[in-house]
């Protein structure tokens, strides 16, 4: 999925070109309007300028971006590691048990992605941010503990309990003008895919030192941080949420859009997780050990950024939004039948090809999907629409996990590959009757 950093490959100010580069381009996906209570900083934006942002929404672009940024690299940086530290728990040789752990995430968040959602339409968004964000401690410092895999799951479980997704990203579009909101919605996708090249690079050298329970320590220490930063960083909220409409659940369900674009979400990450339950074995397979891991991981991570800020979106920019997303949902297909063809003699070169070509197709959707949700929702709804999204994400890394751990036990890495190809393929079939959006068409 993937916004959310500095690396130490390359010089900065390409990567800061990058950044403006990929911000810029995905302008034409804000096809929607919806009107909203504006701060004045933010109404005051000039005429002539709509999509240059104001301070107030400079400062709430980054400020959340980076809460987005501490949280996403929280959950990350255990991503590349932990299939293959599980071995050193009670209970880690069991493949279902290793992918319940990684999945169980995902479980709660989608129990609780709708009703935080929800009462952040009502009770306000920064209180359940908080909320959500000690959740996520409290389960990092279970999981640091955790004697055994399933007190691990225990802890994973409470971590994704802190569902603030739906939130913070809502807090994101209460902010924002549609005219640069999607533009705020690309700088939390780039940080969220600059945060998992990160995790790629950092993982396996920490774990050398510290292990997994010290990596669970630092997902503590992060959501801290993203405390801090909501709590005295991000400009106070201007809706007044007991003022505004009641958001119904049935609407939002019955939106068809709406659905096109959540089950693309569910299956975006759920052959994520699939794919990193098979990809560090390959690698390892391939004659790579983990520490080395990152030599693959980070180019392939940073070609792609520059692939899609390059490329892709400047496409979309001209009008050509519908070719670009079916074909990052085919592309991402493509890729998991190709790493078919690698279980028996991977090799690295062609396997850094093929993982990069995977995050130009998932780095597309991470950017445009929520962005989308929160211009087909009305305002009084984004929290819900948000939520909803965000529990068929959570149900994704939950699918992921558990059904590919299962799959694994039966069948092996070309189960999980296949499984991962064969619903991508529906994907495509359900995404391909979508239709440009068109300018103004949005719902008050």
């Amino acid at each position: 999925m993937i916004s959310l950093g500095h690396f130490p490959a390359g010089p900065p100010r390409p990567a800061r070109h990058l950044g403006r580069q990929y911000a810029a381009a995905v302008r034409p996906l804000a096809t929607l309007t919806a009107s909203r209570t504006a701060s004045p900083d933010t109404a005051a934006a000039p005429p002539d300028a709509p999509q240059r942002m104001t301070p107030v929404e400079r400062r709430t672009s980054a400020a959340l971006a980076s809460v987005y940024a501490l949280r996403m690299l929280g959950l990350f940086i255990v991503l590349p590691v932990f299939a293959l530290q599980a071995h050193h728990y009670p209970g880690g040789d069991d493949p279902f048990l290793v992918g319940l752990a990684m999945g169980i995430y995902g479980l709660t968040q989608a129990l609780l992605q709708v009703p935080l959602g929800m009462a952040s339409d009502r009770i306000g968004r920064k209180p359940v941010i908080l909320a959500g964000l000690a959740l996520f401690v409290v389960g990092s410092v279970v999981a640091a503990w955790a004697p055994s895999m399933a007190w691990l799951v225990v802890g994973r479980a409470l971590q994704g309990a802190g569902a603030i997704s739906a939130a913070v990203t809502a807090l994101l579009a209460d902010l924002t003008r549609d005219a640069v909101r999607t533009k705020a919605m690309a700088l939390v996708g780039v940080s969220i895919a600059l945060m998992f090249a990160l995790s790629l690079v950092a993982a396996p050298m920490l774990v050398a030192h510290v292990g997994l329970s010290g990596l669970f320590v630092v997902t503590a220490a992060l959501s801290l941080a993203a405390m801090a930063v909501v709590a005295w960083v991000v400009p106070p909220e201007t809706v007044r949420h007991a003022d505004a409409p009641r958001a119904r659940l049935p609407e939002v369900l019955r939106h068809p859009d709406l659905r096109r674009v959540n089950l693309g979400v569910f299956v975006l990450h759920a052959a994520q997780i699939m794919t990193w339950l098979s990809v560090p074995a390959l690698l390892l397979q391939a004659g790579l050990e983990t520490a080395r891991h990152w030599q693959v991981y980070l180019p392939a991570v940073l070609a792609s950024l520059l692939i899609v800020g390059g490329l892709l979106f400047r496409l979309e920019r001209h009008g050509h939004f519908r070719a670009v997303y079916l074909g990052a949902i085919a592309l991402i297909g493509l890729v998991q039948l190709a790493l078919l063809t690698q279980l028996q003699q991977p090799a690295i070169p062609l396997l850094g090809v093929l993982l990069c070509l995977y995050f130009v197709g998932f780095n597309t959707q991470e950017a445009s999907q929520p962005s989308l949700v929160s211009r087909l929702a009305s305002p009084h709804q984004r929290g819900t629409a948000l939520g909803v999204y965000n529990t068929l994400m959570s149900l994704g890394i939950f699918a992921g996990g558990a059904l590919g751990g299962l799959v694994a036990r039966a069948w092996g890495p070309a189960g999980i590959l296949g499984l991962s190809a064969a619903l991508t393929l529906v994907w495509l079939l359900a995404a391909w009757p979508m239709k440009p959006v068109a300018l103004g068409s949005a719902r008050a």
